[in-house]
């Protein structure tokens, strides 16, 4: 029998993966940008550091986390999200004594035991930003801001963002009472999970996919009506900030996250291209999550994008074309073996100057070495036959226009420098 991938998991590998590395190079380098260090934590912990945080009663703690015992007998779970790893990792190093506010950033693989289907798989990749230390409501606009900025520079236009507030503790314990008893006469007909839901944490109701329960639950309290005042006040200057920073949001008033720790501002960013798995990703506000961890009482903020999602939505407007690949400056044909060792000192003294070139080291015809430096999308191809060397020249071929040229060269240095000089003109400087 052939081994293959587990059901859930995938291989990533060229030319996809050269978009992979797109939307994680694009992350890095704004999440940097925004003041943000990447943090790497291990992809599995104790499972109480996420029973604890996420909550029991959430369909990730119940139903899809990867657990097992070690040898030693101890429990352990495959990470199922960042932000309880990432508040581990700053309290057991003591944060937030380096900095009173506190911005890290992550990119790394989760895992989750559910039904594969598009955009969602047991082994899947985040990325995303945790702040640590406020509470202001300055940086749950900033968050949104940054996420919303990230979507448009990959090229994803117009995603749509939804926002929300789920309150402070006062806040939740208001709705939870409404909520129950506007479904106390419905709960019955309703799934099994919105039963013991309505019970446990009936805010986790909300959040219920089954198309009945979607029913009952359409004309429910609005989350909005049960804020505190305080938290109305946090609302509505996230909104003042949303504004002033021109981030176009509606209000989803059922709107909730799948994770028990929110508190407060709650959003997610959507985009049609997903079809009914159209979140492209979200976060929000968690005020108590680091003191309950036995840390101290400060505020965070933070939101996760999946990347698996985010790949899909690029390839369906078209990002994976072929100068997703290898896209070589230069491609050398192996016409003659006299000189082949002069073009392996030319490869490397190239490479010391950044540009991308490569050779072909088999003895394939003419046509096969082009057909492979077009799957290559090499700019130029350096063509080096008898007649060639007899001549003192080389032949620098441009793919794009088909067109040749011919130049003299003496020895080594008068090659490498021919080939420098025609990147030059093609506006590519070296980067060394």
């Amino acid at each position: 029998m052939a081994i293959k991938a587990l059901r859930g998991t995938y291989d990533i590998f060229p030319p996809k993966s050269k978009l992979w590395q797109k939307v994680e190079n694009l992350a890095r380098e704004l999440f940097d940008f925004y003041g943000y260090g990447e943090i790497r934590t291990p992809i599995f912990e104790q499972t109480s550091l996420f029973s604890r945080s996420i909550g029991e009663n959430t369909d990730i703690v119940s139903k899809e986390m990867y657990t097992f015992q070690d040898k030693k007998g101890r429990s352990i779970t495959l990470r199922p999200e960042a932000t309880a790893p990432v508040i581990r990792a700053y309290l057991q190093h003591n944060m937030q004594q380096l900095n009173q506010i506190c911005k890290l950033s992550y990119l790394g693989p989760m895992f989750r035991y559910e039904r594969p289907q598009a955009g969602r798989n047991r082994q899947f990749y985040q990325l995303g930003t945790e702040l640590i230390g406020s509470a202001n409501p300055y940086y749950d606009a900033e968050s949104i801001a940054l996420a919303y900025d990230f979507i448009s520079r990959l090229g994803i236009k117009c995603p749509a963002v939804k926002i929300n507030s789920v309150g402070d503790t006062q806040s939740k314990s208001n709705y939870a009472t409404l909520i129950k008893n506007y479904l106390s006469p419905k709960i019955s007909s309703m799934c099994g999970d919105c039963q013991i839901r309505i019970e446990k944490n009936p805010l986790r109701v909300l959040d219920c996919k089954n198309p009945s329960c979607k029913e009952h639950i359409a004309n429910a309290p609005s989350l909005l009506d049960s804020l505190s005042e305080t938290s109305k006040t946090h609302f509505d200057k996230v909104r003042e900030y949303l504004e002033t920073m021109e981030i176009p949001y509606t209000i989803d008033n059922y709107l909730v996250r799948g994770l028990d720790y929110y508190t407060d501002t709650i959003f997610e960013i959507i985009h049609s291209n997903l079809g009914s798995q159209d979140v492209l990703g979200g976060g929000g506000r968690y005020n108590n999550l680091v003191q309950e961890m036995g840390g101290p009482s400060v505020g965070a903020v933070g939101f996760a994008f999946g990347i698996d999602r985010l790949i899909l939505v690029l390839e369906a407007l078209g990002q994976l074309g072929p100068k997703t690949n290898s896209g070589l400056d230069f491609f050398i044909l192996n016409i003659d073996d006299s000189v082949f060792n002069q073009h392996i000192k030319l490869i490397k003294r190239l490479r010391e100057k950044n540009i991308k070139i490569d050779i072909c080291a088999e003895n394939k015809s003419f046509k096969a070495q082009m057909r492979n430096a077009n799957k290559l999308n090499a700019e130029f191809v350096i063509i080096r036959g008898s007649d060639e060397i007899e001549n003192n020249v080389i032949k620098i071929k441009n793919m794009n226009d088909k067109t040749e040229e011919t130049i003299s060269i003496t020895d080594d240095d008068s090659l490498f420098n021919a080939v420098l000089e025609r990147i030059k003109q093609n506006d590519k400087k070296p980067v060394f």
